[in-house]
């Protein structure tokens, strides 16, 4: 196969999942920036090694790589990144629009579900990595646990411990914030 096949290939194969990998990245680094940075690290790594993929679900290798990069990444600024953002933002500062929001023409369902989806995402970014982790994957990503279980390097059950206690926090986080 010849380096433009082989590009070729990799690109057909590789760039459906780079919204996927994209978002872990996003949800792990706490900014934009640096999960482009992440992402193409980790996709330029997948394509050095592409050749060494034994084929099953290219999604679960690349978010794989993503996270191999993004730790790597953690530990190389570790003493630049002491603390993540816990509200996501873009690449001027600003917050980043909620996560989930109902279509409504009701001005106070509007202003009420923005409210929501800022906490919830303030939340989420509040999780431990791991807890996070496994929730973005399942929740946003729509993995099954044997994919995250392959993804995160580790058993199956510490997958559903991780995401059982990510929800538990959540809720924990989540009922804690309402009035009284």
């Amino acid at each position: 196969m010849t380096a433009t096949d082989r590009q070729r290939r990799f690109e057909l194969m590789a760039l459906p999942h780079l919204d996927a990998a994209y978002n872990l990245a996003r949800w792990l680094t706490g900014n934009p920036a640096d999960a482009e940075d992440v992402v193409q690290t980790a996709y330029l790594r997948a394509f050095r090694y592409f050749e060494a993929w034994r084929g099953g679900d290219l999604r679960v290798w690349l978010l794989a790589i993503v996270r191999t990069s993004f730790v790597d990444w953690a530990r190389e600024n570790r003493s630049a990144r002491l603390v993540f953002r816990a509200e996501p933002t873009d690449e001027a500062g600003e917050a980043l629009p909620p996560l989930w929001t109902e279509p409504t023409r009701d001005p106070e369902a509007q202003v009420l579900g923005t409210l929501d989806g800022q906490s919830l995402a303030t939340l989420i970014q509040s999780l431990s990595p791991e807890y996070r982790e496994v929730l973005i994957l399942r929740e946003m990503e729509d993995m099954s646990y044997k994919q995250i279980a392959a993804v995160a390097g580790v058993p199956i059950g510490t997958v559903m411990s991780r995401l059982a206690r990510a929800r538990a926090e959540l809720r924990r986080a989540w009922l804690a914030q309402e009035p009284a």
